[in-house]
């Protein structure tokens, strides 16, 4: 069994561009600044094996990075209120898909394989410019990714 790694992003993106918060929504974590409005970057982070069945095939924890970025705006005390709505609409949709449709065992919200559904706010300064942030760590559990052959 391969990988199917342009379905999965596409799943976590498709969650991200129907919750309609975002003026964009990339499928990189981007290099140049994102722009006005709220954007959103989604790009794989990790791939690791877990313990799992102990049959012949290994399990994997893919782990995304999904952040959101905005511009520090007046008045800056709406900015977290505007990005927690949006950080609560992503979380809600990939709980609410708890197997982003039949692609992953689950997401694995509460870490029984390490890093459970996080969310951690700060700042980012980038093309000279400061950027508020919110980066979401999903990790996705992959049943029997890789055939183990003596």
């Amino acid at each position: 069994m391969a990988l199917n790694i342009n379905g999965l992003l596409n799943a976590v993106v498709s969650h991200a561009m129907a919750s309609g918060h975002f003026a964009r929504v990339n499928q990189h974590e981007p290099e140049n600044a994102p722009g006005q409005g709220l954007t959103c970057a989604v790009w794989a982070d990790r791939i690791t094996a877990i313990r799992s069945s102990g049959l012949n095939s290994v399990s994997t924890l893919v782990s995304f990075n999904v952040r959101i970025f905005t511009l520090m705006f007046d008045p800056p005390d709406a900015i977290d209120p505007t990005m927690i709505e949006a950080v609560d609409a992503l979380c809600a949709a990939y709980t609410g898909d708890f197997t982003l449709g039949g692609l992953v065992r689950q997401i694995d919200v509460l870490g029984a394989y390490g890093q459970p559904l996080d969310v951690r706010a700060g700042y980012l300064q980038q093309d000279g410019t400061r950027y508020r942030v919110m980066d979401i760590v999903l990790p996705c559990i992959v049943n029997d990714l890789w055939e183990e052959t003596p």
